[in-house]
Parts: C-alpha cells; structure tokens; sequence
C-alpha cells in the first residue's frame, strides 16, 4: 500500500529534464534514510539516488553528474532532479522512506525501505 506521493513524472525528449517530488514530512526524524527507485519493464528495480537526515546523498554510477537528490525538511518535501535525461532513465520512479534508521542507505538494498510511494512513471524519448 502506497504511502507516500510522488509528482513530477512526465514525457520528455532526450537532452531535458525533470524533476520528482515526494511528501515525506511524517518520516522526518532524527535518524531516516530517503530515496529514489526506478523500474522499467522487465528489469528489478534498481536505486537511484539516496540521502540520509544529515543530507548525506548517493548516487547510481548510471546517474551520477546528471540527477540531483534534495530535501526540504521544512516543506517536508523530496526531490529528484534530472538533467541531461536519455533514453534509459525511461522507468516508473518510486519514493522510499526508512524512519528510524541508523545504519548506511542503501541503493542496492530496496527491501531496507518500508514506506514507498505510487510511483511517477517518466518517460525519455530520443
């Protein structure tokens, strides 16, 4: 059951951008790790970008340079923003939230995460 909001998905030309939200204000707490996932059809989902409550972020090799993970604790918001999008990056994008955590985020662990989102689905056409 989807417990998070993520906005921002949409169609856009290789080259563009876009960026994903997320309402997380109930999971900001001391201690969380926050991020994106994304899957495309027939692959797993895979981690995107991570960030930790003292703003620590980690990013796929495949994203790096190019996607920007944030958070605006006051607007209790997450974000995603993606330049120099191609082809690839074409997926469903899901938010995830770890309340409570106190160890490294993980990108590569999903199963870490118990709060996710709907998911936005984004699409890059070259």
């Amino acid at each position: 059951q989807a417990q998070l909001i993520e906005s921002g998905g949409g169609s856009v030309q290789a080259g563009g951008s876009l960026r994903l939200s997320c309402g997380v204000s109930e999971y900001l707490n001391k201690r969380y790790c926050m991020g994106w996932f994304r899957q495309a059809p027939g692959k797993e989902r895979e981690g995107v970008a991570v960030v930790d409550n003292a703003g620590t972020p980690g990013y796929a090799d495949s994203v790096k340079g190019r996607f920007t993970i944030s958070q605006d604790k006051a607007e209790g918001t997450l974000y995603l923003q993606m330049n120099s999008l191609k082809s690839e990056d074409t997926a469903t994008y899901y938010c995830a939230a770890q309340p409570y955590y106190s160890g490294s985020c993980s990108l590569s662990r999903p199963e870490m995460y118990n709060f996710w989102g709907q998911g936005t689905q984004v699409t890059v056409s070259s």
